[in-house]
């Protein structure tokens, strides 16, 4: 089967049982030329020898996974998320992308004050996205299914994010799209659209919804085509939304990370082949 892979990155988390050389290597073998990288596993490796990898590969880092958490009420928390996020913004500064993804993290225990946590979310926000455009990188808050509200996320709608990221300039804070967690809402395309007309579509990321749901539920996102998820009807919109960027595949799947990681890399490029995205 003949993929055209111009647009199409592997978060790294996909394959996340590749360590980094062997993910480099294994992109540049299929025409892989987009990755989306997570700060642990590139910390493990060293920054700066990441960094040197995947440039001398061609290969583009599309966003960087992931900054956030910035929820906490206690005021030594509080300094040290924020210091946490503006080294994820130097990170990505130094790989080379200009979208940090940030999950927002969720209610602080004993708290079930949702709207103090955005606004607190929104404080940290007018901190560094100063910071970060400095620096040549944007914020893109991705809202999470509404399950993970309470511990990893309290912004669970493409609605939410906006709102949020529309307080501050449109090249400082966005949104990143995904799926897996915006399929069900009968508001996402309408917000799409929104994102696109304001500048702030940062980034695109593809999973599957199936069922039933694994033990834990954080890691079932399903392989492209297995589940639920309208893929065509969301390429179109986010199409005519304007988002001409790279989309990334992020699967958090205990299955495919119990395979061999480079089967599963080529299985993912023939999936996005045929949800039909060029």
């Amino acid at each position: 089967m003949t993929v055209d892979v111009s647009r199409f990155s592997i978060n790294q988390m996909t394959v996340r049982q590749l360590p980094l050389p062997e993910l480099v290597a294994a992109c540049g073998e299929l025409g892989v030329s987009g990755v989306g990288l997570w700060r642990e596993p590139v910390a493990a490796y060293g920054l700066d020898a990441a960094a040197k990898l995947v440039r001398e590969a061609g290969l583009t880092v599309t966003t960087l996974c992931r900054g956030g958490f910035l929820t906490a009420i206690d005021p030594h928390a509080r300094v040290r998320a924020i210091d946490d996020n503006r080294r994820a913004v130097d990170e990505a500064a130094t790989l080379g992308t200009g979208t940090l993804v940030l999950v927002s993290g969720g209610l602080p225990p004993g708290s079930r004050d949702l709207h103090g946590a955005r606004e607190r979310i929104a404080q940290a926000l007018s901190e560094l996205g100063p910071y970060a455009r400095e620096r040549g990188v944007r914020l893109a808050v991705e809202p999470l299914h509404p399950m993970y509200a309470a511990d990893r996320c309290v912004v669970s709608t493409l609605t939410q994010a906006l709102d949020l990221a529309e307080r501050f300039p449109a090249d400082e804070v966005g949104v990143c799209v995904d799926t897996y967690h915006l399929w069900w809402d009968d508001r996402a395309f309408a917000e799409v659209a929104r994102a696109g007309a304001g500048g702030r579509l940062y980034a695109y990321q593809l999973a599957d919804w199936t069922t039933p749901l694994p033990q834990g539920v954080l890691n079932g996102r399903g392989q492209l085509g297995d589940g639920t998820v309208d893929f065509p009807e969301w390429h179109a919109r986010i199409t005519a939304a304007g988002y001409t960027g790279p989309v990334e595949v992020e699967l958090f799947n205990d299955e495919l990370w119990a395979r061999d990681g480079r089967e599963v890399l080529a299985e993912t490029l023939e999936r996005f082949a045929t949800v039909r995205f060029p």
